[in-house]
């Protein structure tokens, strides 16, 4: 009996496209895994749940003391298997295929993920292969996309192993050589990456700016003007004062009447923004509070769902074959929308904003379907609205601004007042995020005499640049050519799992600055987004057979063996230096012996907690403390740097057989609770 087999990324795509194309699906259990079948078309479809393989090293070079750093440069790869049941499930489904349609997502990553399942099924049958590529679960464009399969791209799935490889060889030689110089083995490891160590540099460098900035003070003349009852300000025209004397003496001389010498009044129009590739969309989403993570997330789910496109997009054109005014439609009878969409469909013609990249795997994000508030959670509904307004935003008028600068003369010295007023909302009507205020003047015109209330002579200071939210850092990793749609706001996260960097926007910690500082110090090719930007260029090769794969993979590992020689040689300055700075971040504080952080650990037989230095093993340094909840204090003993112990005690059970709390207690220093036990009579 024919079997058509229809291989999806995730077991929520299985759903929606056996929903579409089979009306009479029903669900199954094959070896643990949920498969959607079709009697009537004969088809069954099934999820993978991502990667169902990986690559890694073999088992004996997990063995951190057996296999030196610089030995994995050079090491074997293998394919280890990650989803047993579902690679299982595949195993028995695939002989009964009489043709499989491989319907991952369409990108650098999807295509690796169909090839991993071609590469188990076709083994297994003499069936036929064949691609679909989509860009939302319209029912429309899912029917199109089956209806016009195409072959599966290999170039494009090398593109993908390449990555994978470059990133394992270099993520774990890298890390184990920090991580061991800096005796962070075990959980605690220093995690190095090809773009999230650039991207940390970033960060770090941004810090380093603000640190070392040296603020100075200026002065500013800003007079109250009147013109009848009406208040206005304005500014004098140097600006800034660097000398406080200069101002005094202008602010001395003013007199109590200003006269107006010239007015310039302008129309400014603003033009809509363009449609929201991936960086666009979290710059825009940071804006309203999501991290960058948290808004790949919920516009994945959104995607899943079908209410919006795909999400991970580097196009900012719509293409030619999506219906703007249909799209449009589907909002008239919406609560929360008509009211626009109506509007826009007033207009003569629809011509929507283009931005500069152009590209044709996926269209830019857009709505593909009409959603209500209460279909989804205030989380989603945020970024769904966001989306929906930005395309109504990308087929708008400019907004329109009547702008008026107006000289002001008072006492013989020049002052400005500028204001600006929306005459025509345009786009912003639909799209009221970041809605600039309206700076409101009177009508004036030269000739006419003012009275002055009052001027301010204000003592300001320079202020230290900002530091970068995570809107302008996936921005920022674009410009640089730092990884891919899909992983920029992966790098990210990493950072903040491995301790990197806290807060939003993100500010490193010290553990952070100091693996920084001893990478430029000694490697700093690690630390420039320019070796990882042309890595990333040459995968693109591999994806338009310009370049091969394994050329590729050898010329990234000739990097990795410079990089090398040049931290074997430093290699007790980069330690000493990574330890220095995790002791700093250090809840505990500094192992007075030899400067390593200090941190909890549990003996193996009676689970008793005891303060230890993590330069073990060269390092023997302990302090007992006593059972309990410990927590350690901001401030510190001032002979051993270390933090004041707090002690919560265990529970105990009294006479009467009730659980009683213990009460917390200061324990103190622990350095000096063992200088005081061991001290000689």
């Amino acid at each position: 009996m024919a079997m058509h087999l229809i291989i999806t990324e995730k077991h929520d795509a299985a759903n929606k496209i056996a929903g579409i194309l089979f009306p009479d699906r029903s669900a199954e259990r094959h070896g643990g895994v949920t498969v959607y079948r079709s009697k009537a078309a004969g088809a069954a479809v099934v999820g993978l749940a991502g990667h169902i393989v990986a690559l890694d090293f073999p088992g004996e070079y997990s063995r951190w003391s057996a296999h030196p750093p610089s030995t994995l440069i050079g090491a074997p790869i293998v394919s280890v298997p990650t989803k047993k049941d579902i690679i299982g499930a595949l195993a028995s489904l695939a002989p009964s295929a009489t043709k499989v349609t491989i319907a991952t997502d369409y990108d650098r990553e999807g295509e690796l993920i169909g090839v991993e399942a071609y590469n188990i099924i076709h083994r297994l049958t003499k069936a036929p292969f064949e691609r679909v590529h989509y860009s939302s679960f319209a029912k429309q464009e899912i029917e199109q996309a089956f209806a016009r399969p195409v072959p599966l791209d290999f170039n494009l799935a090398a593109a993908g192993e390449c990555r994978q490889e470059i990133d394992l060889v270099w993520g774990a030689a890298l890390t184990r050589f920090v991580s061991l110089a800096g005796n962070k083995a075990g959980k605690d490891f220093l995690s190095v990456g090809r773009v999230q160590t650039p991207l940390l540099a970033i960060i770090v460098d941004r810090e380093k700016e603000i640190l070392a900035f040296v603020s100075k003070p200026y002065w500013e003349l800003v007079a109250t003007l009147l013109k009848g009852q009406e208040a206005f300000t304005a500014g004098h025209a140097k600006g800034r004062f660097d000398k406080k004397e200069e101002a005094a003496a202008i602010h001395k001389k003013l007199g109590k009447t200003a006269l107006v010498k010239g007015v310039l009044r302008d129309r400014k129009k603003e033009p809509a923004p363009v449609p929201f590739s991936t960086t666009e969309f979290l710059k825009a989403a940071a804006s309203i509070g999501y991290s960058a993570a948290s808004a790949m997330q919920v516009a994945e789910e959104l995607y899943i769902n079908g209410w919006i496109s795909y999400p991970r997009t580097d196009n900012t054109v719509y293409p030619a074959t999506l219906d703007l005014r249909q799209t449009v439609g589907m909002f008239k009878a919406s609560p929360e929308f008509a009211k626009s969409a109506l509007e826009l469909l007033g207009q003569k013609t629809l011509t929507a904003t283009r931005g500069k990249v152009e590209s044709k795997d996926h269209p830019p994000i857009y709505p593909v379907a009409c959603a209500s508030k209460t279909q989804m959670d205030e989380r989603k509904w945020k970024l769904y609205e966001l989306v929906v307004r930005r395309f109504f935003a990308t087929l708008s008028p400019p907004c329109e601004w009547e702008m008026v600068k107006a000289s002001i003369d008072i006492s013989g010295e020049p002052f400005i007042s500028d204001g600006k007023r929306m005459s025509a909302p345009g786009w912003r009507k639909h799209y009221p995020y970041g809605m600039p205020k309206d700076e409101v003047i009177p009508p004036l015109a030269v000739g006419d005499v003012l009275a002055v209330k009052k001027v301010d002579l204000l003592e300001k200071k320079t202020e230290p640049p900002r530091r970068y939210g995570q809107g302008k850092l996936i921005e920022t990793m674009e410009k640089l050519g730092l990884g891919t749609k899909a992983t920029r706001h992966e790098a990210l996260s990493k950072l903040y799992n491995r301790g990197y960097i806290e807060g939003n926007p993100p500010k490193p910690t010290q553990t952070g600055i100091t693996l920084i500082d001893a990478l430029k110090a000694h490697a700093g090719a690690i630390t420039s987004p320019g070796m990882t930007a042309r890595l990333e260029s040459d995968m693109d090769g591999i994806a338009e057979s310009r370049l091969r794969k394994d050329d590729v993979t050898g010329e990234s590992k000739a990097m990795l063996r410079t990089i090398f020689d040049q931290l074997e040689s430093h290699r007790a300055d980069i330690g000493r230096t990574l330890r220095a700075g995790s002791a700093m971040d250090s809840p505990i504080g500094p192992c007075p012996k030899c400067g390593s952080p200090l941190v909890i650990r549990e003996t193996k037989a009676d689970k008793r907690k005891f303060i230890a230095c993590t330069g073990f093993p060269e390092c023997r340094n302990t302090y007992n403390v006593p059972p309990g909840t410990l927590k350690f204090d901001k401030k510190a003993c001032e002979k051993h740097k270390l933090h004041i112990v707090k002690v919560t005690p265990p529970s105990i059970i009294d006479s009467q057989g009730k659980k009683v709390k213990g009460k917390p207690y200061e324990y103190g220093c622990p350095a000096c609770k063992k200088e005081a036990f061991y001290k000689p009579p």
